[in-house]
């Protein structure tokens, strides 16, 4: 049961308040008109008192006596968020000294307490995750990165995710026991939660595997930065994608250069609705580029098809129909990669 101020507790209090201050008021010789004054002030938004009180707890926070079994006296599985899940996970091994239980329990990361666990009505948590009073995205970060700084975080100052204001517990559940953003089968939905436009481009046709748990977004990307594009994991969209693409790396004799400047070129990774993840169907793709003086040159559609030059051209693969080493060719006479 979570202890925090409702509305009509604050009006409440509201109602003592007043009387206390106008006889306050009476007996110091304010007057009326003044005390009531003061009153209005102070009792006008009744969330006020509460913001009021805070602002009086102790200026040098301290943590609790009563440590993570004094919290839990309070807070239990009826949160909006279970809080008992927490002990089955890694921050909770009492035998490691590093750990956040083993430190100052529940105020390891949640900040000195003492005044909330002593008046919870009162005083809200140093650090809060969630709720009206959630702390800022900076205060939230330095708390997880107090602890989780090196290693894949080490480009989380500076990122895109960092800049936006986007907080570690946006994404990441830390009382649950399995974190969603973990799971390469349900991290999609924590990231598509915010990047709708990739979510619908995963239900085209052609697609990565994302929705069939084979893909997860961190296998391209680092979402706590990168020197990359795009918070790509390798410094560039080529060396992301050959870490599964290996055969369209090269080195090639003949190399295809839109194919060496970037794989976007030509695909779209999250999905699209022409096979092999292209852009634009063929030849239309491959026209974009080619538009030398000769076959290429020609516009090919269902209109002016002529009835056997240009069938090779527009049905089936179409240019991959001969030019079919689009990637690159090691063949000595492979010039226009058609072996």
């Amino acid at each position: 049961m979570r202890l925090r101020a409702s509305r009509d507790d604050a009006a409440h209090l509201g109602g003592f308040l007043a009387a206390g201050l106008l006889a306050i008021g009476l007996i110091a010789g304010t007057s009326t008109a003044q005390a009531t004054e003061t009153l209005t002030l102070q009792t006008a938004n009744p969330d006020a008192i509460q913001v009021a009180a805070a602002e009086e707890a102790p200026g040098e926070p301290e943590y609790s006596k009563g440590g993570t079994a004094g919290c839990l006296e309070c807070h239990d599985e009826t949160e909006q968020h279970p809080v008992f899940s927490i002990f089955h996970t890694a921050h909770a091994q009492m035998g490691d000294p590093r750990t956040p239980l083993a430190q100052h329990g529940c105020e390891s990361c949640h900040g000195p307490s003492a005044a909330h666990a002593d008046k919870p009505r009162r005083y809200l948590p140093a650090v809060r995750f969630d709720g009206p009073e959630k702390s800022s995205a900076e205060v939230l970060d330095k708390t997880c990165i107090s602890c989780h700084e090196g290693g894949l975080r080490m480009h989380w100052q500076g990122s895109q995710h960092e800049a936006a204001d986007v907080a570690c517990s946006s994404c990441h559940a830390i009382h649950a026991t399995r974190d969603p953003v973990l799971a390469k089968k349900t991290q999609p939905e924590v990231c598509e939660s915010c990047h709708k436009e990739k979510r619908a481009e995963t239900f085209r046709f052609s697609h990565h595997p994302i929705r069939e748990g084979k893909v997860a977004c961190s296998d391209c990307h680092n979402p706590h930065g990168s020197f990359g594009p795009k918070l790509l994991k390798k410094a560039t969209v080529n060396d992301t994608c050959f870490e599964c693409h290996q055969d369209k790396r090269g080195p090639f004799l003949w190399e295809h250069a839109p194919v060496v400047d970037s794989c976007l070129n030509c695909h779209n990774p999250h999905g699209s609705t022409q096979p092999r993840l292209l852009k634009v169907r063929n030849p239309y793709l491959c026209q974009q580029c080619h538009l030398a003086n000769f076959h290429p040159s020609t516009l090919y559609d269902g209109a002016n098809l002529p009835a056997l030059e240009g069938g090779s051209r527009l049905l089936f693969k179409g240019c991959l129909n001969c030019h079919f080493a689009v990637h690159g060719s090691n063949h000595p006479a492979g010039s226009f990669l058609t072996r």
